[in-house]
């Protein structure tokens, strides 16, 4: 099934459910990708869907370490539980070791030495980990590996 249908049909089975929160998720997130449709001009396929999703992921985690340090536990128990619905309609999340390993594998393959090359590594490694993983870990892993 589409990433679009799938959407469609949790909005469907949030209202049956009367689950206000996922309901409010979904509905954020369907109105991200017709937003983003309509910039563009075209209709967005999975991929496309999915970058969008991951921008609300990383919004999410931003406002939720915000809410943290203000000491706004309540807020940030909102955003995390959206944040959980988001990552539900995302490919499964890649772990640290694989990141580590795949970041190790792009540094060899590209022969990266140092931190001036971290451009390079990163410009080979975002399509792999797109939707899979934060992109601030994976900034973070190569960061550390060139150092």
């Amino acid at each position: 099934m589409a990433l679009k249908e799938e959407l469609t049909e949790a909005m469907k089975q949030a209202m049956k459910a009367r689950d206000d929160l996922r309901l409010s998720a979904v509905r954020m997130i369907r109105s991200a990708v017709k937003n983003r449709e309509i910039d563009q001009m075209r209709e967005l396929d999975d991929q496309g869907i999915i970058e969008v999703i991951s921008s609300l992921a990383k919004q999410r985690r931003e406002s939720i370490r915000l809410y943290r340090e203000g000491n706004r536990e309540d807020l940030a128990a909102k955003e995390q539980a959206e944040l959980d619905v988001l990552l539900g309609f995302l490919p499964r999340q890649m772990e640290t070791a694989e990141l580590e390993q795949l970041v190790e594998r792009i540094i060899s393959e590209t022969g990266a030495a140092g931190p001036k090359d971290m451009g390079i590594v990163m410009k080979a490694v975002t399509p792999l980990t797109a939707g899979k993983a934060d992109g601030k870990v994976v900034s973070d892993i190569v960061r550390r590996r060139l150092s």
